[in-house]
C-alpha cells in the first residue's frame, strides 16, 4: 500500500508537466472548463491537421492534480483523430495516471471535458479568446495564476540568496530558507538543512507529501515547516532575497512570508 495517495506517474506530471502553453491560428480551437467548487480551470489548446489533433497544449489555473491530468491528457490523445480524443474519458486520464486520490476524480479530473470543448468547438467553428488576466483572477480559488509556470523573477536573485542547487549547506547557515517541492532531493535537502539552520519551510502545491514512506515520516518528525497547498508566486526584496509572496490555494488568498534564501532546485 504506497504511503501518498499520489501514485508516482501524477506526481511526474505534477512536477513535469507535458505540453504547458498556447496555440495560435486559424487551424486552432480552445476548450475551457471550471469546477466552482474547487476552483480549477482549464484551457485546451488544440491544433487540427487532418481531422487529427496535431499538437496540443493546456493552460491549468488550479491545484497539483489538475495539472497533472492536464498534462496526461495532452500525451494520450496527441496524434488521435477527433473521434478517438472524444471516446477519452476522465477515468482513462484517471487510469493513465495509475490512479488519483477520490476526492480529486470530480474535483480536478476536467481535463477531459475541456478537451472535448475544445473538438467541440472546432467543429462548430466557435472560436473563443484566451481568458484575460483580469478574468482570471476573478475565476474562483487557485485561479490566480496559470499552474506549472515559472517562479517569477526568480532569475534577478541568483547569487543573491536564490539557490538552483546547493554544494555546501553551510552557505545557507541560520538563515531562513524555503525549499519549494521538486521531488524527493529537495525535501532530502531541507532535511539536510535543519543541521545548520533551525528555520526550514518546505513549500508544496499538494495537499500531502507526495514523497516516499520513509521520506515523508522523516519530514514530518523534523523540524521543517510543511505549507501545503501553497503556490510560490515570487521573490522580492532589494537586491536580495528579502520575502516571498505565496498563494493559498485552498483558501485563496496571496501572503508574504520573510525568508533569507529560497531553493528552487532544478529538475
Amino acid at each position: 500500500m504506497k504511503s501518498t495517495q499520489y501514485s508516482e506517474k501524477t506526481l511526474d506530471h505534477f512536477r513535469n508537466p507535458r505540453n504547458v502553453g498556447t496555440l495560435e491560428g486559424d487551424d486552432v480551437a480552445i476548450g475551457r472548463v471550471g469546477n466552482p467548487v474547487c476552483g480549477d480551470l482549464m484551457e485546451m489548446y488544440i491544433k487540427v491537421a487532418d481531422d487529427r489533433i496535431a499538437d496540443i497544449r493546456f493552460q491549468t489555473f488550479g491545484c497539483g492534480s489538475a495539472v497533472a491530468t492536464s498534462s496526461m491528457t495532452t500525451e494520450l490523445v496527441k496524434g488521435m483523430t477527433l473521434d478517438e480524443a472524444l471516446g477519452v474519458t476522465r477515468g482513462n486520464v484517471a487510469d493513465a495516471l495509475d490512479g488519483l486520490p477520490p476526492v480529486k476524480m470530480h474535483c480536478s479530473n476536467l481535463a477531459a471535458d475541456a478537451l472535448h470543448d475544445a473538438i467541440k468547438n472546432w467543429r462548430s467553428g466557435k472560436k473563443l479568446e484566451p481568458l484575460t488576466a483580469e478574468e482570471v483572477a476573478g475565476v474562483g480559488s487557485g485561479c490566480a495564476v496559470p499552474a506549472a509556470t515559472v517562479v517569477a523573477n526568480a532569475d534577478d536573485y541568483l547569487g543573491h540568496g536564490l539557490f538552483k542547487h546547493v554544494d555546501d549547506i553551510n552557505e545557507l547557515a541560520e538563515k531562513r530558507t524555503l525549499v519549494l517541492d521538486r521531488g524527493p532531493a529537495s525535501a532530502k535537502l531541507a532535511l539536510e538543512l535543519t543541521k545548520v539552520t533551525p528555520r526550514v519551510v518546505f513549500l508544496t502545491e499538494l495537499d500531502t507529501l507526495g514523497l516516499p514512506e520513509d521520506l515523508s515520516g522523516e519530514i514530518k518528525r523534523s523540524d521543517v515547516k510543511v505549507l501545503y497547498q501553497a503556490r510560490l508566486l515570487s521573490v522580492l526584496g532589494e537586491g536580495e532575497v528579502e520575502k516571498v509572496r505565496i498563494h493559498d490555494l485552498d483558501e485563496d488568498n496571496q501572503y508574504e512570508l520573510f525568508v533569507d534564501a529560497v531553493v528552487l532546485l532544478e529538475a
